[in-house]
């Protein structure tokens, strides 16, 4: 069950010529995909372009009709493998996954497509997540567009022009026999706009034509000799043959005046921002009319020298802003002017800064200095002196404490680590790693657990330095979604091929939930396109893994903890594998609230349950908390002048999971949790009931309020 339905949305997809679509980036980037005859689509999802692969769900029926395949790949690494399908047939494909990390899983098939080039057009859509809203590593793709002749386009972050850049990318790999990455930020994924609707365009050879006529030529396999020619291949021809298109079509942008002392070169993905930011200078109008010469690359590899050198030619300084780093684009830019002769001046880095995101005041700030430096004569009157004293932003940094990543609400996931922090406490601390998804989160607070992870599905091959039969066993952490990406074949293989006498844990929570809730083979839910209740434990048993326990409640603390420990304890020299099973609360809840509502508008008698603390038992030493972690779990200070310490008090985001009552009785904490049930529509007779309980202990309340002892302070 996917994070979120785009049923309604994807009707819109059937506009046709003379219509205006109106939405977000993700719905613009399909129905560009199906105005330029694409043949195949796939990919894995990942932010920020999870929800493409949710809209592309969404729409198979009108995929289907189009006579277009859909694919849901087991990783990124498949996706990429699939626009094979493009080498030898002229049918237009296209994939997407997650930025950097996508891109370095699928290396190795990415590699051999670049190298054996296409004939159909290839398209990689590359969701760029870099910057402060980003979930990953800090990295780009640009390296590797360079290291294997991808070209990369990065349109400004409008729907037409990312519309546009679809149909171009398609272009640009069929002109090049060139393999093309389009690159969308978190930002265009979700930007908002409109643009002109195309009819939608059957791909004119369809996969399922193309099986009736195979095609081969042993030339495109990347085998010696072949791969030598592959590479000349690419200088030789599909370079000029790209940079002539890029040319010849205009993909990239000039605005503002022909001439002027100064320019400005950025990549498309973060003009809006330079612009922005020279409108707050002055220096631009609301419509982007700039009075400083601007080139826009949306094309940032291959750079097409003579473009740039005419863009560069009679100012005295141009400045390159290129977030991220290193500074690919400014370091060629630098050797093209340096090899002419010209001496243009070129900034970027350093009036930039080398790393991190450019936001709104970094933008402002860099180009203000540029432009103060070089041409402060276009500066209006009105823009600070360069002298002047500039508001000084607070840092709220030591007072505002941060607010990592945590476990939602009623997560079945706490409460496995809850168990594996109370093992700990028995028999001492273990060597630890995590992996992708929302496990991580155990490594902060309140539990602490693990320090390390290295990539989907690699959390028990990462530990593998550390099987060395030492006192204690190390313990792995993977997620259902990672042990279906990587982690059967690359960790559970290893672990068994090599007798490792270590402990996984694969935290089974029914779906790819970190990205967003999709369905993957071990999904307990029936889906009519997919394979799913396949079981882990089959695979693990099927890949040779004999110490198999199976806990189907993850909020049975007790029996987790008795798990953990047996599988640290036990005299089985061999992998041990856990599998603990129960299903994400945020798909639950998305699942089961929709159908409680339906009741209770209907008159069904239902039941909610909710659980609160007895603040008159709670002894206050927040253990409970420690243990736990819940957002719904906090602290209440009470109005006795005898107790100064706050309780332990549950709010009104509890989802009645019951792990907090759970830890508290397998910890042998203080007795103050309860359970309640909350009828709604209940029956005639419990309206009864509860009316004559109220009034009962409404008489008892006032019948002690009027005993108890009062002190006015008279005749003192």
């Amino acid at each position: 069950m996917a994070e979120r339905s785009f049923k309604a949305e994807v009707e819109h997809l059937r506009k046709g010529t003379g219509d205006t679509f109106t939405g977000e980036g993700i719905l613009a980037i399909t129905k560009a995909l199906l105005e330029n005859g694409v043949g195949y689509v796939g990919g894995y999802q990942g932010a920020p372009i999870s929800h493409l692969m949710d809209v592309l769900a969404d729409a198979e029926d009108l995929l289907g009709e189009l006579g277009i395949r859909f694919e849901a790949n087991a990783s990124e690494a498949a996706a990429a493998a699939m626009l094979a399908a493009s080498v030898h047939y002229p049918i237009r494909g296209a994939v997407t996954f997650k930025g950097s990390v996508g891109v370095n899983v699928a290396s190795d098939a990415l590699a051999n497509l670049a190298s054996s080039g296409v004939n159909g057009g290839a398209l990689v859509i590359v969701g760029e997540d870099y910057g402060e809203g980003s979930s990953i590593m800090q990295e780009r793709s640009y390296a590797f567009a360079m290291k294997s002749q991808f070209w990369l386009l990065d349109p400004r972050p409008n729907l037409a022009s990312i519309v546009k850049s679809v149909g171009d990318g398609f272009a640009l790999s069929e002109a090049s026999n060139s393999p093309v990455m389009l690159m969308v930020r978190i930002r265009s994924c979700h930007v908002t706009g409109r643009f002109e609707t195309r009819d939608n365009v059957p791909p004119p050879l369809s996969v399922r034509d193309a099986l009736s006529s195979p095609m081969r030529d042993f030339k495109r396999v990347v085998l010696p000799p072949m791969s030598y020619a592959h590479e000349h291949d690419k200088i030789d021809n599909r370079w000029p043959a790209a940079e002539k298109f890029i040319l010849e079509n205009r993909l990239n942008e000039h605005f503002g005046p022909e001439e002027g002392k100064v320019g400005i070169v950025c990549l498309g993905g973060i003009y809006n921002s330079v612009i922005r930011a020279l409108q707050r200078l002055g220096l631009a109008d609301i419509s982007g009319n700039t009075s400083i010469p601007l080139h826009v690359l949306n094309v940032t590899y291959p750079l097409v020298k003579s473009e740039l050198l005419e863009f560069c030619a009679g100012k005295e300084a141009v400045l390159m802003v290129e977030e991220g780093q290193p500074e690919f684009i400014e370091q060629q830019l630098g050797a093209m002017l340096y090899k002419e002769g010209r001496t243009t001046k070129l900034e970027g880095k350093g009036i930039f800064p080398r790393a991190g995101e450019y936001t709104g005041q970094i933008m402002l700030d860099g180009l203000d200095t540029f432009v103060r430096q070089y041409a402060p004569e276009l500066l209006p009157g009105k823009v600070l002196a360069p002298n002047a004293p500039k508001p000084e932003l607070p840092d709220l940094s030591k007072t505002v404490p941060i607010r990592p990543p945590g476990f939602c609400t009623g997560c079945p996931e706490r409460p496995i680590f809850a168990s594996l922090k109370m093992v700990e406490q028995e028999v001492g601390q273990h060597q630890i790693t995590g992996d992708i998804g929302c496990h991580l989160f155990a490594c902060l607070p309140p539990f602490e657990i693990g320090g390390s992870t290295m990539g989907y599905g690699l959390g028990p091959a990462s530990n593998a330095a550390f099987d060395g039969g030492g006192e204690r066993r190390a313990i792995s952490i993977i997620g259902d979604g990672g042990f279906w990406h990587n982690g059967l074949s690359t960790s559970i293989g290893n672990m068994v091929f090599n007798k490792s006498d270590s402990v996984a844990i694969i935290v089974d929570n029914y779906y790819s939930a970190a990205t967003g809730g999709q369905d993957i083979p071990s999904s307990r839910a029936k889906n009519k396109t997919k394979s799913t209740n396949n079981p882990i434990t089959k695979a693990l048993q099927g890949a040779g893994v004999k110490w198999i326990r199976q806990i189907d409640r993850t909020y049975d603390v007790t029996r987790m903890r008795e798990t953990i420990r047996e599988a640290l304890t036990t005299e089985y020299n061999g992998p041990k594998v856990i599998v603990a099973s129960s299903e994400c609360m945020l798909n639950r809840q998305r699942r089961e609230k929709p159908q409680r509502n339906k009741a209770i508008a209907g008159g069904e008698r239902v039941e909610v349950p909710r659980f609160g603390v007895d603040q008159d038992v709670c002894t206050g030493d927040h253990a409970c908390i420690r243990l736990s972690g819940c957002p719904s779990l906090s602290l209440k200070k009470l109005d006795d002048p005898l107790r100064d310490d706050p309780v332990a008090h549950i709010d009104q985001s509890c989802v009645g999971c019951g792990n907090c009552g759970e830890v508290a009785d397998a910890a042998i904490l203080c007795p103050s949790f309860y359970e309640a049930k909350v009828v709604h529509n209940p029956t005639g007779f419990e309206a009864w009931y509860a009316g004559l309980r109220t009034r009962i202990i409404s008489w008892l309340q006032t019948r002690r309020a009027g005993s108890r002892l009062t002190f006015t302070g008279e005749g003192v």
